[in-house]
């Protein structure tokens, strides 16, 4: 007779819903200056990774790029 182990561990994705709502309930008690703060923090932030990461995809491209050597006439 086999029995199956059930995963009865809560999900983390359930624990950071709950988190966030916390948050989100922290920032309107506290005022909504403190939201439209934080969501320029986190648009800066995302927009300087974004940036950092286009210029070192750039950066490497050019170092990878291999010189195309045409066909010589005979």
């Amino acid at each position: 007779m086999g029995s199956r182990r059930k995963d009865t561990r809560p999900r983390l994705a359930l624990w950071m819903l709950v988190a966030l709502g916390d948050i989100v309930l922290l920032m309107v008690s506290v005022g909504l200056s403190v939201l439209v703060a934080s969501l320029a923090v986190v648009a800066v932030t995302a927009a300087g990774i974004g940036a950092w990461r286009f210029t070192r995809r750039t950066a490497v491209n050019r170092e990878a790029a291999v010189p195309v050597v045409g066909r010589q006439q005979a």
